[in-house]
């Protein structure tokens, strides 16, 4: 035997049981009947046996390409003299060295195909043929046509990349079935023998579906096990869907990774405050009491502000906090509605829709822009108004070019009164003032709510300082004339105060050496409060005197505190590892901290979670079985989501503002 085939002769690989020859395979213990369906288990060729999930790659390759070329070659050819009327219908064998019956001429490539003891040869390839696609052939046709063509197996994997692009993208399984589909796998793999065998509808809702939950259930498993060190932050997804029906879908937040818990139907329970706060406590409880440091709502509106309200005098051990772009978004749109910004931007929209509108007037700004567009595209809808006026202000000198131009004065439009009416606001002096008076009021909030959806380290340790830092930059735009900046003051203190601030926000503030240790967070009475409170959601007694003591080596820098609160040793690391390097001589204040400054605190817009399998799910009318089915795929799809957009800055479902800001 080639020393190729010793390294790889299936007896390696099982372990025959003296019972019924039977064989165990020596890596997943699964026991089938015989070495030749051991290969295809090895092997992963799909048949009468599962895949072995833990065989060597090299192993696994070897066995199945091995399978794969003698069912392409000898087998095929085999079969083919059996059928064909001139040919004699008689075998011939002979042995090797191991005593292996072999077809004649055909020995190196059908090794696999043992007797060794456990039935005659002749059978095994009987047996073997049934996991072929043959060719239906008759006499005497031509050879090679396109009705010849015989399936070829995919990998496993390969049908497991397959189901895992549909349960991602919730794609109907129908369309496994459409030639389009199956030509396009077939092209882009480009085989000459033949039409590669694409998973069925029963497949990719049976077998691959299957393996997909048990693979993302372990990866849950390992993220719910980091929750005892990090804490985690539930995330509320809620929406009304188009039959008037209140969804939610719960989200569990940590830095290992989202994962979907749940969807539930909230509509019968719609002002019965303490329904709904019995829902929450479930869902609390389902994710463990001691993990979940704060509750995220999406919404200030509907029925997460009115359970917002009684949350926190219910749960003593959990915050309850309102996504921090859901409240920016809220601060920009009651911005807009300022009398000199809302006139600002009506103006800003007479302009786009004009260029934007008119294919030769559109034409003409992009040769004089480069090539640009006036309308910013961004994933927070209220933030593209400015977004738009501040790139107007930019195009400043390239509209008035193009208005003055001899293109521009030969046009139609140039005559119309539409036309005029624009190329007079591009020449209106007092047009650009305030408009540059309404792009310093309002960018500093929109770089913010860009900021916290592309972070991809949790930020609860800084939005206190960051809110802080935007009302200053907006003073200094202003040149810190009160009368300038206060109206936009006025707006994001009424949000902070009314949705935004936290006692978990102000805590986490003071736990960010980067930020404690260069600041005087000792005179700010809001933040030394907000501590205090945050060790009190501590149910333990005796961890809150621990934490209160160790905390005295903290705030004045002793021990490893030091080292650490030294500007290059803070400004290093992220809060929690900067916990984990200098926290070791306090280890109930390292715990605390390190579970606070893990928090995130955005929302689950973040993740942009696709929901109409969850609205499929909640509706009524399937049987058990059915149920069951749409369970795993809804848990498949929504983690799967959840896995890509980990550390990804997703750009592909950014809010298109064309249609407002041109109709």
């Amino acid at each position: 035997m080639a020393a190729a085939d010793a390294s790889f002769n299936v007896r390696d690989h099982g372990t025959a049981q003296s019972e019924k020859s039977r064989v165990q395979c020596n890596y997943c213990c699964k026991l089938m009947s015989g070495f030749s369906r051991l290969k295809h288990h090895l092997g992963g060729i799909r048949g009468d046996v599962t895949p072995c999930e833990k065989v060597p790659e090299n192993v696994r390759e070897f066995f199945r390409n091995i399978l794969l070329e003698t069912k392409r070659g000898g087998l095929i050819k085999e079969v083919g003299e059996l059928h064909h009327p001139d040919r004699p219908q008689k075998r011939n064998f002979c042995s090797d060295s191991n005593g292996v019956k072999r077809i004649k001429g055909e020995a190196s490539q059908n090794a696999n195909f043992e007797s060794g003891g456990h039935g005659d040869t002749e059978s095994e390839l009987e047996g073997a043929t049934q996991h072929v696609s043959l060719p239906s052939r008759r006499i005497g046709s031509p050879t090679g046509s396109d009705a010849e063509k015989k399936k070829v197996s995919l990998s496993w994997q390969a049908q497991k990349c397959i189901g895992r692009f549909f349960y991602e993208m919730g794609i109907d399984f129908s369309v496994a079935n459409s030639p389009s589909f199956r030509g396009m796998i077939n092209a882009m793999l480009s085989h000459s023998q033949g039409e590669y065998e694409i998973p069925s509808c029963d497949e990719l809702k049976g077998l691959i579906l299957q393996e997909e939950v048990k693979e993302m259930r372990e990866r849950v498993e390992r993220i719910r096990h980091s929750w005892e060190t990090t804490g985690c932050s539930i995330l509320l997804d809620g929406w009304i869907d188009q039959n008037g029906r209140n969804l939610v879908s719960f989200i569990v937040d940590c830095p290992q990774g989202p994962i979907y818990l749940r969807s539930s139907d909230v509509t019968a329970a719609i002002g019965n405050v303490n329904a709904l706060q019995l829902l929450l406590d479930g869902v609390i409880e389902e994710v463990g009491v001691d993990n979940v440091v704060q509750i995220i709502a999406s919404l200030t509106t509907g029925w997460m502000g009115h359970v917002g309200k009684q949350f926190m005098e219910r749960q003593k051990t959990v915050f309850w906090t309102v996504s921090a772009s859901h409240c920016i978004e809220l601060a920009l749109e009651k911005i807009s509605m300022l009398d000199f910004v809302r006139g600002i931007l009506d103006k800003a929209k007479t302009i786009t829709r004009f260029i934007h509108g008119h294919a030769a007037v559109s034409k003409l700004f992009r040769d004089y822009s480069g090539g640009g567009e006036l309308i910013k595209r961004c994933k927070v809808s209220s933030a593209v108004p400015y977004m738009t006026l501040e790139n107007i202000v930019l195009e400043e000198e390239n509209l008035k070019a193009m208005f003055a131009s001899s293109a521009w004065n030969a046009s139609n439009w140039s005559s119309r009164t539409e036309g005029n009416r624009v190329v007079n606001l591009v020449r209106d002096r007092s047009f650009w003032t305030e408009a540059m008076r309404v792009v310093k009021a309002a960018i500093p909030l929109v770089n913010v709510v860009q900021l916290i959806n592309k972070a991809d380290k949790p930020q609860v340790g800084y939005i206190y300082e960051t809110m802080d830092q935007v009302k200053e930059t907006i003073a200094m735009e202003f040149n810190k004339k009160k009368s300038m900046y206060m109206p936009i003051w006025n707006v994001i203190d009424e949000i902070w105060d009314t949705h935004l601030h936290s006692p978990l926000h102000a805590g986490a503030y003071y736990l960010n050496p980067s930020l404690f240790y260069s600041s005087d967070v000792y005179g700010d009475r809001e933040v030394s409060s907000g501590m205090f409170y945050c060790i009190r959601m501590i149910q333990d007694q005796l961890t809150q005197a621990l934490i209160a003591l160790q905390l005295d080596k903290y705030v004045n820098a002793k021990g490893d505190f030091s080292e650490g609160s030294k500007m290059e040793e803070r400004n290093k690391y992220h809060p929690v590892e900067w916990w984990s390097h200098y926290g070791n001589q306090c280890p109930e204040l390292q715990k605390f901290a390190i579970r606070i400054l893990s928090q995130n605190c955005e929302g689950a817009s973040k993740y942009r979670l696709k929901r109409s399998l969850c609205e499929k799910l909640l509706r009524n009318g399937r049987n058990d079985v059915e149920q069951q089915e749409l369970n795993d795929l809804t848990f498949v799809h929504c983690n799967l989501q959840l896995q890509k957009s980990q550390g990804v800055i997703v750009d592909d479902d950014e809010i298109d503002p064309m249609k407002d800001w041109i109709l």
